[in-house]
């Protein structure tokens, strides 16, 4: 049977991809409106941030302008510049989507996309990484590093523009997280603050960790060398890993080592962050 003749409709990638962003637009304005109606003095914020842009790309780029710009690069360089990453990859900006709804539905202190999107660092730092990476593939590394460097100044957040980052991450607090040049973060991860993402030296070549699908990473754990976090894994706060984690298992320690029983959640979603199972302890 067909998916016409079942009356499904399987839309495009790229056509879900701009059906999720607008749909995001949508209730970013909504909400935006609402507060501005619940207390007239943040009309003139809500209205700067959002409410005067003609799309979610233009109300991103500008937020990420003013707080990236410097005497170097103007705000309205770095506008220009934002725009035309988000023109040239659309996916940038479905990613950006996704990366809201993950602090919505994941982080407990709030219920809205508008919060994340007008003050949480993380996310703002993630948004400055896809652009600098944008920049990075196309052969502009040192405006790559610039970004990266105002990310950190801003932000106190480091990840390298050639590190590949995901869809639906929340970088949680975010205060000195440290992503390396080789590592990779897929879909659905979350990572809370004072998190290395490292090597273990001077050795070159692929040398940071791969944190799998729907991995949580816990506050100040430090993952060191080309080593794989699987997928729905649990890297308890403070651990240091410098070796591979097992999918669905959870680790703690110095060094890391197994406590918790497999599971079959993505705690990355979930934000299970419960490590032990008294029977599983070795």
């Amino acid at each position: 049977m067909s998916a016409q003749e079942n009356n499904v409709v399987f839309l495009p990638v790229e056509d879900a991809a701009r059906r999720e962003v607008a749909l995001l637009w949508e209730t970013l304005r909504d909400e935006a409106d609402a507060a501005m109606h619940r207390d007239h003095a943040v009309a003139r914020s809500m209205n700067s941030a959002v409410l005067m842009h003609v799309s979610f790309g233009h109300a991103l780029s500008h937020r990420l302008a003013i707080k990236l710009s410097d005497h170097d690069i103007d705000r309205d360089e770095l506008l220009a510049l934002i725009y035309g990453a988000y023109t040239d990859r659309p996916g940038l900006l479905g990613a950006a989507a996704a990366d809201l709804e993950a602090v919505k539905d994941r982080d407990p202190s709030n219920t809205e996309v508008l919060t994340p999107f007008l003050y949480f660092k993380g996310f703002y730092a993630l948004q400055g990484y896809r652009v600098a990476n944008w920049l990075w593939n196309h052969g502009r590394p040192h405006l790559a590093r610039h970004i990266q460097s105002r990310i950190s100044e801003v932000f106190s957040i480091d990840i390298h523009p050639a590190a590949v980052m995901g869809r639906g991450i929340m970088l949680d607090h975010g205060s000195g997280l440290v992503i390396g040049e080789t590592a990779v973060v897929e879909d659905d991860v979350s990572i809370l603050q004072n998190v290395t993402l490292g090597g273990t030296g001077k050795e070159t070549g692929d040398r940071h960790p791969k944190i799998r699908r729907g991995a949580l990473i816990g506050a100040g754990a430090k993952i060191l060398g080309n080593i794989e976090v699987g997928i729905g894994a649990k890297v308890g706060a403070g651990s240091v890993v410098v070796t591979p984690v097992e999918p669905y298992t959870s680790v703690v320690g110095i060094p890391a080592r197994p406590v918790g029983r497999p599971h079959k959640v993505l705690p990355g979603v979930t934000m299970d962050q419960v490590l032990s199972e008294p029977e599983y302890m070795i």
